[in-house]
């Protein structure tokens, strides 16, 4: 909501503002660099205090700054807006896995997970259509979704359990633990694969191949959106079958499976000729999504201690929002200095290397433990 619902309004916003197109970006730098810096504090807090002393102070700063972006004119104040919007969903990510990893186990948890990564897709195929519809109406009302995260915070401190305490621990005591878990040869190439899949999301696909469908194929937005969506539909419905792969299939050889399919698809986008052969690339990619976010994410919340999840699970999504921002501007100095088919190629680069993580940094028999949360509710 903080991103996809607001993006439609940009042009409408850089008009009614006088703010210049390069400017109107800023409003997703502000938005999401403070969860790059806070976000670990967050859990680090959440893992001390308990998971609803930070979240629901963050759903209503989100809800109530990003409402104030309406009703200012001034595009400075409305950066400090999105700033402290910024600073409202940081936690808000992390939290969600954690409280997956705290009320699930084993198998139950790959299908809360999957179920997680539906939602997640579903919203990004949404949310643009529900922003540029309400922005027809004029260009402050996208803001006004945000205070849908007021009734859910007040929904989390009535009904949500006491959850996630760290039984003691304090913070210096949480920062050791997490520290020591991050270099396991474990979780690296977890990370490595989530920050490289993101560098290729929000790089090679949602940045340069929308720009591809533009310059090469004259598309609009509108079939661009249509395009994307997609994408996150079958995502959503991959991520929904999550429990039931599971079953048969390894997270590890999804994973792999997923790097190969990411591999094939940036290396057949710049020869398609023809428009409609990209419904075979797209489908793949969001079945690939499907298979490989959910299931890293649910080895990371099973390797994760419940004593320090939240902290341990913070840096995970800092490690994906670095992808996030590097992405484009990584495969912008390639677009600007060689050629736009050459981003998906530097794209396909990124996929060579997850698949090297995944083949070779990444065994099956690591992930097959019981976690140790399971042993303690035995």
């Amino acid at each position: 909501m903080g991103v996809s619902s607001i993006a439609p309004a940009f042009p409408v916003i850089s008009d009614a503002l006088n703010v210049s197109a390069q400017r109107i970006g800023l409003l997703i730098t502000f938005f999401t660099l403070p969860g790059i810096f806070i976000t670990p504090v967050f859990g680090l807090l959440a893992d001390r205090f308990g998971r609803k002393i930070v979240l629901v102070p963050s759903l209503f700063l989100f809800g109530i700054s990003g409402t104030a972006c309406a009703f200012t004119t001034d595009f400075e104040w409305m950066l400090f807006f999105r700033a402290l919007q910024g600073m409202g969903s940081a936690s808000l990510g992390a939290l969600n896995l954690a409280l997956i990893g705290d009320l699930y186990s084993d198998n139950d948890r790959a299908t809360a997970m999957g179920y997680n990564g539906s939602v997640l897709s579903i919203g990004t195929a949404f949310y643009p259509a529900i922003g540029g519809a309400v922005a027809l109406f004029g260009w402050h009302y996208p803001f006004f979704l945000s205070l849908l995260a007021i009734p859910v915070g007040l929904f989390v401190l009535i009904k949500l359990d006491k959850t996630g305490t760290s039984s003691g621990l304090n913070i210096s005591e949480i920062f050791s633990s997490v520290a020591s878990s991050l270099i396991s040869k474990k979780v690296i190439p977890l990370f490595a694969g989530i920050f490289l899949t993101f560098i290729m999301l929000y790089g090679g696909y949602i940045t340069y191949f929308t720009i591809l469908l533009d310059e090469k194929f004259s598309q609009n937005s509108f079939w661009i959106g249509v395009i994307l969506s997609g994408s996150s539909f079958m995502t959503a419905y991959v991520s929904s079958q999550l429990g039931k792969l599971t079953l048969r299939f390894s997270e590890v050889a999804l994973i792999r499976t997923a790097a190969v399919l990411y591999l094939s698809i940036f290396l057949i986008i710049p020869v398609v000729e023809n428009i409609w052969w990209f419904i075979l690339p797209v489908v793949i990619f969001g079945a690939a999504q499907g298979m490989n976010i959910p299931s890293i994410l649910n080895l990371l919340t099973g390797y994760a201690d419940k004593e320090f999840r939240a902290a341990f699970l913070s840096v995970n999504w800092v490690v994906m929002r670095t992808g996030q921002a590097l992405g484009p501007y990584l495969l912008g100095l390639v677009y600007a200095g060689i050629s736009l088919d050459a981003t998906f190629y530097a794209a396909a680069i990124a996929a060579g290397l997850f698949v090297i993580a995944s083949v070779f940094f990444m065994k099956e028999e690591w992930y097959e433990e019981v976690d140790v949360n399971t042993i303690e509710e035995v």
